[in-house]
């Protein structure tokens, strides 16, 4: 039987997003809304949705099983907790909270009411983030020994309260979480050290854009960025592995694949390049290398509400886990400091 979900907060993720696919779910069904602006609540109510006058009303319905929290990050915690205490099970929108010791509040209340409790990381279902993984988990370009991924845009800031502070707001909070989320879906979480620097171009009181480098135990790297004044985008992902090479340009295209097949230095002829000649730098040709492009993978970003309701269900794990959400969190704590600190910070 599908579980009736309502959503707290008829914003862009509230209203486009989580009650879109909520009405068109297989497995929930959209039981109502409520968010404190008496606009949004009218609009919710023009398109047919039950809205509640109040979040008192809307955690009082016995019948709803689970709530999605798609506010403003800053009440993430004081929503959550309310809500797992009147026996709900929680989705939070990303980032779940904003600190570690808020998210342990979190995640205590949902021991103590025995409730699941999760984030929304949607962007594990990218096709671009996918590509990357099935090319690390395949081996098929030996082990990886560094990722690059980068998110450009060149509007700035939305002008709300993703430009605010005392929000939550600020790109680290907002697509770093997700690109962080990605790097370590792919890398692991064992990470040993994170470096951060922040760009303000064009808001002075939160990082309109950043650059993150991370460093695992293993031994891999991530370099992350973030960037809202870039007028030419550079390539979403790149990947050095022990047996080649991959790149997405753009999220739309395959990611494409250089394979090392022979190694045959011995016979490299020096190359022009700019004033110069060059062996280090000579190209390659189809006798020592493969190149090929990857099927783009299949995905259903809905896949995470089935997974949320089979875990209430106790038939699977929950996709996004406590310690994920812990380390996630962790890093984006870092790099904070990081940027204060102006230094390299270990784990």
């Amino acid at each position: 039987m599908k579980k009736k979900a309502a959503v707290i907060g008829y914003g862009g993720m509230g209203a486009g997003f989580h009650c879109k696919h909520l009405s068109e779910s297989d497995v929930c069904t959209l039981a109502g809304i409520y968010d404190i602006d008496p606009k949004k609540r009218e609009l919710a109510a023009s398109r047919g949705v039950k809205v509640y006058n109040t979040r008192e009303e809307l955690l009082a319905d016995p019948e709803i099983e689970l709530v999605t929290i798609a506010t403003p990050n800053d009440v993430h915690e004081e929503i959550a907790v309310a809500a797992l205490e009147a026996g709900k099970n929680v989705i939070s929108e990303k980032p779940v909270t904003l600190s570690l010791e808020s998210l342990e509040r979190m995640i205590a209340a949902a021991n103590k009411a025995g409730k699941k409790f999760s984030v929304h990381q949607n962007r594990r279902f990218d096709v671009d983030a996918l590509a990357m993984k099935k090319i690390s988990d395949s081996g098929e370009i030996g082990e990886v020994i560094n990722i690059e991924s980068r998110i450009h845009g060149s509007r700035g800031i939305p002008s709300d309260w993703r430009g605010i502070k005392q929000y939550g707001g600020g790109m680290l909070y907002d697509w770093g979480i997700h690109i962080i989320d990605q790097a370590c879906m792919i890398l692991g979480y064992d990470v040993k050290s994170v470096r951060c620097t922040f760009d303000h171009i064009t808001n002075n009181e939160v990082d309109d854009g950043f650059q993150l480098w991370i460093e695992y135990k293993s031994g891999k790297k991530a370099y992350l960025e973030v960037g809202t004044y870039n007028f030419i985008p550079m390539p979403r992902f790149y990947m050095r592995a022990t047996k080649g090479s991959a790149i997405i340009t753009d999220w739309r295209v395959p990611a494409h694949v250089v394979k090392c097949k022979a190694w045959h230095e011995s016979d490299v002829l020096p190359v022009v390049n700019a004033s110069g000649l060059t062996k280090t730098m000579a190209p390659r040709d189809s006798v020592t290398v493969d190149e090929y492009d990857i099927e783009r993978p299949a995905s259903d970003v809905h896949d995470y509400y089935r997974n949320f309701v089979r875990a209430i269900d106790g038939l699977e794990e929950q996709m996004v886990t406590h310690d994920q959400m812990r380390c996630i969190l962790k890093i984006i704590m870092t790099a904070f400091e990081s940027v204060e600190k102006g230094e390299t910070i270990y784990w």
